[in-house]
């Protein structure tokens, strides 16, 4: 099975089952029992969770937040001063 440990993944048909059963009135505790799923993914399937709808409406953005991107200035300041390291560094072991 893959995705996150613990969490089940149901087929599409199973999912348009509950939905269509939930259209024909049945309630959230009788799907709940008849498909053997938990009455918040029946909600977030047929759309009864508002932060779902919130979620489709502006997706999270995936992968690691983008810096602000540094300006020159920014830049030859860091390598002066890692320059200037590298510099005492070589002194204090005796290679010039």
């Amino acid at each position: 099975m893959a995705g996150i440990k613990g969490v089940k993944h149901y087929p599409q048909a199973i999912k348009e089952a509950v939905r269509e059963d939930r259209k024909q009135g049945a309630s959230l505790k009788s799907l709940s029992r008849k498909y053997g799923v938990s009455k918040y993914s029946i909600q977030s399937w047929c759309g009864l969770r508002p932060e779902v709808e919130l979620r489709h409406a502006a997706p999270l953005p995936k992968g690691r937040p983008i810096t602000n991107p540094e300006t020159q200035e920014q830049v030859i300041k860091r390598l002066k001063m890692e320059n200037e390291l590298l510099r005492n560094f070589l002194s204090a072991v005796g290679r010039e």
